[in-house]
């Protein structure tokens, strides 16, 4: 595949990754309060990882001809973010610093991970739309393997963000208790808004 390619796919994917979305709100909430923003984040590319091999395996064209399954999903997700947002809201808390006094195990962290980026129609569909765009028919590769390598750059590049921002709301914040608080309830917040308003779109459809 060519290097012009991906090299270009790269600088959308970095524009996309750097919007701040679910994804920016749940890992830097994992960021205060878990002694490691690793299992949230492993849990998010997971769930991108997944994606790619669905859309790789031509399955997301069947979901965009599948609109009613498209929309249980989408209301799956929405009400699975919701109900991340609104137990985070419930117990706002700073900085963990103490050994074992994180919320919640690591396994459980990742799996909620998976759950927002996997359980999110929205990211198939613009993997869909976006990652064939820079496929080469002329290339040796086949459109299923530069799909794949596609969606791992994108994973790759998530991964690097996700953990400068993670890492850096942790130690930016871990002297400043308040800040912090604050900031977990605007994750919390962030998480609640955009799945009610994937519900809305939804029900207004």
């Amino acid at each position: 595949m060519p290097v012009g390619a991906v090299a270009a796919f790269w600088g959308v994917s970095v524009l996309l990754v750097l919007t701040p979305g679910a994804d920016w709100a749940y890992t830097i909430n994992a960021g205060l309060r878990h002694r490691s923003v690793f299992p949230a984040i492993a849990g998010l590319l997971t769930g991108y990882v997944l994606i790619t091999g669905l859309v790789a395996a031509g399955i997301a064209t069947l979901l965009a001809g599948a609109p009613r399954v498209s929309a249980a999903l989408t209301v799956a997700g929405a009400a699975y973010l919701v109900w991340l947002g609104v137990t985070t809201l419930a117990r706002p808390t700073g900085p963990v610093d103490a050994p074992g006094s994180g919320t919640s195990s690591g396994s459980r962290q990742l799996l909620k991970g998976v759950g927002i980026s996997g359980l999110n129609p929205k990211a198939l569909l613009l993997f869909l739309a976006l990652l064939p765009q820079f496929t080469v028919s002329t290339s040796a590769w086949p459109i299923a393997a530069q799909i794949a390598l596609l969606g791992l750059v994108h994973t790759a590049t998530c991964g690097v963000v996700y953990t400068c921002v993670g890492t850096g709301a942790r130690l930016v914040l871990r002297t400043r208790p308040a800040a912090a608080t604050v900031v977990t309830v605007v994750s919390g917040l962030a998480m609640t808004a955009i799945g009610v308003v994937l519900l809305v779109e939804q029900f207004l459809r």
